[in-house]
């Protein structure tokens, strides 16, 4: 009879899955070392000495030499530390160091999300989806369509009710999308109604196939009081083609100021103010985020009592530059395109120059609530006001949060600060992400915090914590988190 591998209970996560020697976890994160469970991943440290990007060493562990007398340019994070769950111990890391003379605590703990979900904001004029659209992952419901903002258009992922809410394969779907999205990794999406998307944080968005180059410089009324003087005396009219606001210098303030006289144009579209126009097309992923090809289609007859006449130069634009054209009225006042002069190039070509690179931004979103805050004090509420009232900083892998107003702790962060592979998941499913807590040594006991579990940095260093001693010292992508304090 051949002896069993034997096999140890991992209580890291409610999965509590039963890890033989050498083998993982379900979660990829903790393994079996040895009869001992161990966190796979080294304590990160943030170092200030080191240049950016640099890294001093992948494993630290007992034999760090590094001279930590002055510990104020370094920063334990959570990344690789563990969890508080179950959530009745204290955080895996209770740091006490100076800093620049004052005594902080930092608590470290990596936290257990399963109310959590990722903003996506994608710099595209094309048309990607109505709002409230759902969006999908291999075909799963992972989110919807937000508002469009001023150039991007904006997702909300994730979500309690996406993640335990539907069936097993919608929550097994939506946890991995948002680890990919919070690790930097592309992730394919589809709209209800719309387009296939390819996201990545700090990436240019790939809109069905094709892989957006800028963000429009503005609104079509936007584009005409940044550039009007630029087509003075060049042009006789000027339409900026766009899905939101398109723009007629002739009659927009910004021509009239300048002396522009009357075209007789007529615009297609919902006159709401002298030469801005709304609703003049669809929205789409032709000319300015409409459904057009021809720009001539959002243009009715020319009004000669009005102006028009034959000879009469136009030019029409898109707000990035990319689609222009240049017509000429025939003696019947039809618009003919003829090739664009060179003296109108430069023009154009400043539209293309004034539209920033299209890019996807990923942020992080979650509850920081729950159990979590009892593994920093004996008295959970007393963590949430202090969050509240900026006497406790919360940090995420190190990187700064923006902390919602109002009740609980719910943070934001752009994933693009913190360390690389940060984020990891539980399969219950749920996402785990670097939390810090750090505040003064007096807050901390006012808290009620665990202050008999509180450790140096040098000693976490030489000694590790429950999940082993492993670690690793990397620059920080932005200044420390106490800085700002």
């Amino acid at each position: 009879m051949t002896d069993r591998p034997v096999k140890i209970r991992c209580d890291a996560c409610p999965v509590m899955c039963y890890v033989a020697e050498g083998r993982l976890g379900a979660c990829d994160r903790y393994a079996n070392l040895d009869g001992k469970i161990i966190r796979c991943d080294p304590l990160t440290i943030l170092d200030q000495r080191i240049q950016a990007g640099g890294e001093i060493k992948p494993f630290l562990g007992a034999d760090w030499t590094d001279d930590l007398t002055d510990e104020s340019d370094k920063f334990v994070t959570a990344i690789g530390s563990g969890t508080t769950y179950p959530d009745y111990k204290p955080a895996p890391f209770i740091v006490s160091q100076q800093v620049e003379g004052a005594d902080m605590i930092t608590v470290v703990t990596e936290a257990i999300f399963s109310y959590c979900g990722v903003k996506v904001k994608i710099d595209t004029d094309r048309h990607l989806g109505s709002e409230a659209a759902i969006v999908r992952a291999s075909g799963e419901a992972v989110g919807h369509v937000m508002t469009s903002e001023y150039g991007s258009q904006m997702l909300s992922l994730g979500g309690v009710h996406h993640l335990t809410g539907g069936t097993k394969a919608e929550g097994r779907v939506t946890c991995d999308a948002l680890l990919k999205l919070c690790n930097r990794e592309a992730v394919e999406l589809t709209i209800d109604g719309g387009s296939t998307v390819i996201v990545q944080a700090g990436r240019a968005p790939i809109v069905d196939g094709q892989t957006e180059l800028r963000m429009r410089v503005g609104c079509g009324s936007a584009t005409i009081g940044m550039f009007a003087s630029q087509w003075r005396g060049l042009v006789d009219e000027v339409v900026v083609v766009d899905d939101h606001i398109t723009g007629v210098v002739s009659e927009h303030q910004a021509g009239k100021v300048l002396g522009w006289e009357s075209t007789g144009i007529k615009i297609l579209g919902r006159r709401s103010t002298p030469g801005r126009y709304f609703q003049v097309a669809a929205p789409g992923l032709g000319w300015g985020g409409t459904d057009i090809e021809d720009p001539l289609s959002i243009l009715g007859p020319w009004n000669e009592k009005k102006g028009a006449k034959a000879g009469l130069r136009m030019l029409m634009v898109s707000t990035t530059g990319e689609q222009f054209g240049y017509y000429v009225l025939d003696d019947n006042l039809v618009p003919h395109e003829q090739p664009l002069p060179d003296n109108l190039k430069r023009s154009v070509a400043l539209i293309d120059e004034n539209c920033e690179d299209a890019l996807c931004t990923v942020l992080f979103m979650g509850g920081a609530g729950g159990s979590l805050r009892s593994g920093v004090t004996n008295n959970p509420i007393r963590l949430t006001q202090s969050v509240s009232a900026n006497d406790t900083h919360l940090t995420c892998g190190g990187a700064q949060t923006y902390i919602w107003p109002g009740g609980g702790i719910t943070m934001m962060v752009d994933v693009l600060t913190l360390p690389e592979n940060a984020f990891g998941y539980v399969p219950t499913p749920a996402l785990v992400a670097p939390l810090e807590f750090t505040m003064t040594s007096d807050e901390y006991a006012r808290l009620g915090g665990h202050t008999n579990s509180i450790r140096s940095a040098t000693d976490i260093l030489d000694e590790g914590g429950e999940y082993g001693d492993d670690s690793r010292a990397i620059a920080p992508e932005n200044d420390l988190p106490w800085g700002a304090r």
